[in-house]
């Protein structure tokens, strides 16, 4: 369920443009399944995102989605970020080079 609040979320900011501009979709594909998704958008500002899910450990307690995905934005500073991140039984783990590494241990 948390996954898909975040989900949510970033989808709505994404989709998001300043006051006074006019943003076009350029490509938008989805395919949803009982077991599987994927989708893959991209805006004429700059923003994209893909994402790829899958049910693993179907109709045991331990069913978990897991997802692979990344999405683009411009950010107020003119620079394109981009994050690739997987998403599953072990949380949100982002990678961009923007983000900060947590040291070895």
């Amino acid at each position: 369920m948390k996954f898909l609040i975040v989900f949510v979320a970033l989808f709505a900011v994404a989709l998001a443009a300043p006051a006074g501009q006019e943003t076009q979709i350029l490509r938008s594909e989805s395919d949803v399944g009982p077991e599987s998704f994927k989708y893959d958008w991209e805006t004429s500002d700059g923003q994209a995102a893909q994402a790829a899910g899958l049910l693993k450990n179907i109709g045991s307690e331990n069913e978990a989605i897991s997802v692979t995905g990344s999405y683009r934005f411009v950010g107020d500073d003119g620079v394109t970020y981009e994050v690739n991140y997987i998403a599953d039984e072990n949380g949100f783990q982002p990678q961009g080079a923007h983000l900060p590494v947590a040291p070895e241990a």
